[in-house]
C-alpha cells in the first residue's frame, strides 16, 4: 500500500510522463516497469555477488567484461543503472535506447523462456532525453525512500497504485493480494526444496516471489549447495499463468529480479482446455479472480464435470484439485460465498474437498483486507489432494486484525492475528481443547457434512452471552422522578432570572 510522500512521488512521476508526451496509461506502466527492472538488475547483481563472496562460491556478474549488442561490443559496466544514471541526458538516452534496452531484451539465453517471449516485443517509448533523465532521478528518489522499508515489494506496490489510478484494477475480478497475506499463506504451507509450485492466476507473480524468498531464507543451504536442487529452483520449480501480457512481463521480471533465472510464466487461460496440466504440481498458491468474465464454451470439460457452473471462483477450486499431484497442497483465497453458498455447484465443490480430499483449515479474514480496491469478505482455504478423503477435523480461525487498519487508509496498528494463526496452525494437536467461543477451534467432519458442507465459521462459532442485570423498575422510576424534579426546579430558576 503506497501512502504519504511516496504516493506524491509516484503522482509526480506519472505527471512527468503525461507532460513529457507519453499519455497512454498502460504504456506508462510498461515503461516504468522496464526501468524498474533495469534498476533491480543492478541491485540484484550486487547482492548476489556479495552472497557468493560470503559463501565462497564463484559468481560471474552479468555486467562483467564486454557484451555484444548487434554488431557492437560494449563495456557491460556502462549498462548498469548506477553508472548510466550519472550520464548527461543525451548520453543517458542513447545508452538506454541503443544499448541497455537491447541488452535486457536478450538477457536470457533460452529463447523459449517466458522472459524472452514477453520481452521480445518490448519497445522503448520514452520520447525525449529530458524526460528519461527526470524519470531516472525520480525513481532514484523512490528507491531511496523504499530502501528503509524492509520486505517492501516496490514493483508490486508501484504497479498496484498505477493500476488504481487508471481505473483498470479489478475489471476482471483481479486485484493484488497484500504482501503480508501472501507471506502468511506461504508460511502456513512451508514450501520445500523439491516442490513444483504453481499460481494459475499469477498477476505480478507475488505468490511465486514470496515462495522463492521463503526457500532462500529458510532452506538456503539446501537450495544453494545442492546442485540438483539449485537447478530445480532456477529452472523448474516456479510456474505461473495469466491472460494479461503486461502482467506476464512484470511477473517474469519480478521473478528474475528476485534471483530465479528461468520462471515458467506463460500466457494461458487456466480454465480452458488449452491448460493440459493435470496432476503436475505439489504446491498451488493462488488468489484467483472472483468475478471474471467467462466463455463457458472453452472451459475444460473435466472441470465442469466436477463442478457444473460458470462461476470462476468455483471452477478454479476444481482446477486446483485437477492440477495437484496426489499429496500436493493448496492454499488459496476464496470469497465468503464459496464457503456457504447454497447452489448445487457450491455444495458439490465443498463436498469434493471435504469427502475426497483432506481439508485442513479455513481462515476467515475481515472484509477490509483488500481495501481500498475491494471490500469483499474472503477466507483462506488450505487442503491436501489425496483422492481418497482423509478429512478428520477442520481447523477454523476467525481473523479479526491483520496488523493494518481495516479502512481505506490501511495504516499500521498493533492488533495482528497473523503470528498467532501461523503458530496455532503448526500445532493443531493443541487446538483440540479449544472451545467454540474462542478465536480458533476444530470441527469434526461429520458435523460439517450434517450442515450441508457449510464452511462458514459463523455456522460453528458460539457466542457467549454475558447476562446483564438491571435495577428493579421501581428504582428506575424513582430516579426518573428525581431527574424530572431537578429539571422543573431548573426551569423555575431560569424564569425568575428572566
Amino acid at each position: 500500500m503506497i501512502t504519504g510522500e511516496l504516493r506524491n512521488k509516484i503522482d509526480s512521476l506519472w505527471e512527468m510522463f503525461w507532460t513529457g508526451g507519453l499519455t497512454n496509461p498502460l504504456e506508462v506502466v510498461e515503461q516504468m516497469t522496464y526501468l524498474m527492472f533495469i534498476h533491480d538488475l543492478d541491485e540484484t547483481d550486487n547482492l548476489r555477488a556479495k552472497d557468493s563472496a560470503m559463501l565462497e562460491l564463484p559468481y560471474e556478474s552479468m555486467f562483467s567484461g564486454e557484451v555484444e549488442i548487434g554488431e557492437r561490443k560494449v563495456d557491460a559496466q556502462q549498462l548498469k543503472w548506477s553508472v548510466f544514471h550519472d550520464f548527461p541526458a543525451g548520453k543517458m538516452y542513447s545508452t538506454v535506447q541503443e544499448l541497455v534496452f537491447p541488452f535486457i531484451k536478450n538477457l536470457h539465453s533460452d529463447k523459449e523462456s517466458a522472459y524472452s517471449k514477453y520481452m521480445n516485443d518490448a519497445i522503448f517509448k520514452i520520447p525525449t532525453p529530458l524526460l528519461l533523465s527526470k524519470v531516472v532521478d525520480a525513481l532514484d528518489e523512490i528507491y531511496a525512500q523504499m530502501a528503509a522499508v524492509k520486505g517492501s515489494d516496490v514493483r508490486g506496490d508501484v504497479y498496484e497504485y498505477l493500476l488504481s489510478k487508471i481505473a483498470t484494477a479489478g475489471v476482471n475480478g483481479q486485484f493484488r493480494t497484500p504482501r503480508h497475506i501472501i507471506k502468511m499463506m506461504v508460511e502456513l504451507v512451508e514450501p520445500k526444496a523439491e516442490d513444483v509450485i504453481c499460481d494459475p492466476a499469477c498477476g505480478t507473480a507475488g505468490f511465486l516471489v514470496e515462495a522463492g524468498e521463503y526457500l532462500r531464507r529458510e532452506r538456503k543451504k539446501e537450495i544453494l549447495f545442492n546442485r540438483e536442487k539449485k537447478e530445480h529452483y532456477m529452472n523448474h520449480m516456479f510456474h505461473g499463468y495469466d491472460m494479461d501480457r503486461t502482467m506476464l512481463r512484470i511477473g517474469a521480471m519480478n521473478m528474475m529480479s528476485h534471483g530465479v533465472e528461468n520462471p515458467h510464466i506463460e500466457y494461458r487461460d487456466s480454465l480452458s482446455d488449452q491448460n493440459s496440466d493435470r496432476e503436475k504440481y505439489s504446491l498451488i498458491l493462488a488468489n484467483p479472480p472472483f468475478k471474471g468474465s467467462l466463455d463457458a464454451d472453452i472451459v475444460a470439460s473435466d472441470l465442469t464435470k466436477l463442478c457444473s457452473t460458470k462461476k470462476t471462483e468455483l471452477l478454479f477450486l476444481a482446477l486446483f484439485i485437477k492440477m495437484l499431484k496426489v499429496g500436493g497442497r493448496c492454499a488459496c483465497i476464496v470469497p465468503d460465498g464459496v464457503l456457504f453458498g447454497s447452489s448445487k455447484a457450491h455444495k458439490a465443490i465443498r463436498e469434493e474437498i471435504v469427502e475426497n480430499q483432506r481439508l485442513e483449515a479455513i481462515i476467515s479474514m475481515p472484509s477490509g483486507v483488500f481495501k481500498p480496491y475491494a471490500g469483499v469478505s474472503t477466507g483462506v482455504m488450505i487442503f491436501t489432494k489425496t483422492g481418497h478423503g482423509g478429512t478428520d477435523k477442520v481447523w477454523f480461525y476467525d481473523m479479526k486484525a491483520d496488523g493494518l487498519s481495516l479502512d481505506d487508509k490501511r495504516t499500521e496498528v498493533a492488533e495482528n492475528d497473523i503470528p498467532d494463526i501461523i503458530a496455532r496452525f503448526r500445532n493443531l494437536a493443541a487446538e483440540g481443547e479449544r472451545k467454540r467461543t474462542e478465536q480458533s477451534f476444530l470441527v469434526p467432519k461429520e458435523e460439517i457434512a450434517k450442515n450441508g458442507y457449510d464452511l462458514s465459521i459463523n455456522k460453528y462459532k458460539e457466542i457467549e452471552y454475558v447476562p446483564v442485570e438491571y435495577p428493579p423498575t421501581e428504582k428506575l422510576m424513582a430516579e426518573l422522578k428525581e431527574l424530572e424534579q431537578e429539571i422543573t426546579a431548573g426551569l423555575s430558576e431560569l424564569e425568575e432570572m428572566l
